[in-house]
This record gives structure tokens, C-alpha cells and sequence, in this order.
């Protein structure tokens, strides 16, 4: 296996805004690193059964790519622009509502299984970096392990990012939020451009 260029494609594809980040930043940013913590644990646990899923069924998907990637696409895209309109329409956490809202293990593990980003990143780094030179189970139960642990290290930076300018952050809530919002609208529209 060309150990570099998969790391170097996880690394960049693990760390870039997406989903999974985006989410995490606004977690620790409204709840603060130790309460967002269960959410980032979700995220890593769907992260970790997708690519469970794309190693021991990729053959398959691959044969039906073209059929199932026009309804991901749209799932992806449709729940993008709904936490989109979530972000942007949302009010500040000083109020009484409750800044813990969508930020549980479980809306973090259910994320991965509707994030195109991640399905289509474990897709793809398993079709092409690893399937062509070993398809063994525990080649697979492994590589599956360190993209976890990459995604991992992923949302726990943008977390930590969001729980270091938390302060800062809530300050400008209705800009940050805007921005956050068009980042997540662009992540739905480069899924069709």
C-alpha cells in the first residue's frame, strides 16, 4: 500500500471543513470541550462503523455507485442545508434555551450515516489506497481503526479550536453563525458542482 499518499489523502480530507468539523467547532464553542465531548465520541463512533462498512461492502456499493450516490447526494445535501438553516437561524446560547440541543452521542453517531463527506471518504480511500494491495480482515478492521483515530484527532482539533475562542466566538454568535451556516451551504453545493 502507498502509505504516504493515503495518509497525506486522509490527513487532508479528515481536516478540512465538513460536517463532522463544523459540527464539532459549534459543539465545544456552545457547550465547552468537556460537555461536547459525548458528541465528538459519536462522530468517532459512526466514523469508525462507516469505514467498517466501506471496507467489507465496497465491492458492493462500487457495483451500485451510481444508483446510490444520486440519493446520498441528495440526503447529504438536504440535511446539510437543514443544519444550515439550524445554525443560522439560531439564537444565542445565553438565553434559555438549551445549548445542548442536537449535541448528544447519538446525534453525532446517526450524523455519520447521512454525512456523504465521510461515506464517500471511506469509499474512496479504501477502493484505492488499500483494496488494490491487501484485503484481509484485520488489514481492513486496522486501516479502519487509524482513519477512526485520524477523524478523531480531525474533531477534536476543530473542538478544541471552538472551546479556545469560545469567548470570542459567542461575542460575534450572529456572525459566527452566518459564516457557519454558508460554510455548511457550501459543503452541500460542492456535492452537485
Amino acid at each position: 500500500m502507498p502509505f504516504i499518499p493515503f495518509l497525506s489523502y486522509a490527513l487532508v480530507t479528515s481536516f478540512t471543513p465538513g460536517p463532522n468539523n463544523i459540527m464539532s467547532l459549534d459543539s465545544a464553542r456552545r457547550l465547552g470541550l468537556k460537555r461536547a465531548f459525548p458528541f465528538l465520541l459519536g462522530v468517532t463512533a459512526g466514523c469508525f462503523g462507516i469505514m467498517l462498512l466501506a471496507c467489507y461492502f465496497n465491492l458492493a456499493l462500487y457495483h451500485f455507485l451510481p444508483r446510490v450516490k444520486v440519493w446520498m447526494n441528495v440526503l447529504g445535501s438536504l440535511y446539510m442545508l437543514y443544519l444550515a438553516v439550524k445554525i443560522a437561524k439560531s439564537k444565542s446560547t445565553t438565553k434559555d434555551n438549551d445549548p445542548n440541543e442536537g449535541y448528544s452521542f447519538k446525534s453525532g453517531l446517526l450524523l455519520q450515516f447521512i454525512n456523504l463527506k465521510i461515506i464517500l471518504y471511506g469509499i474512496t480511500v479504501i477502493s484505492t489506497f488499500v483494496m488494490p494491495y491487501d484485503v484481509s480482515y484485520m488489514t481492513l478492521f486496522m486501516i479502519s481503526l487509524l482513519l477512526t483515530c485520524i477523524g478523531f484527532a480531525a474533531v477534536m482539533c476543530w473542538a478544541v479550536f471552538g472551546a479556545m475562542f469560545q469567548r470570542f466566538l459567542n461575542k460575534y454568535e450572529r456572525s459566527f453563525n452566518i459564516i457557519m451556516a454558508l460554510l455548511l451551504l457550501y459543503s452541500a453545493l460542492s456535492i452537485w458542482i
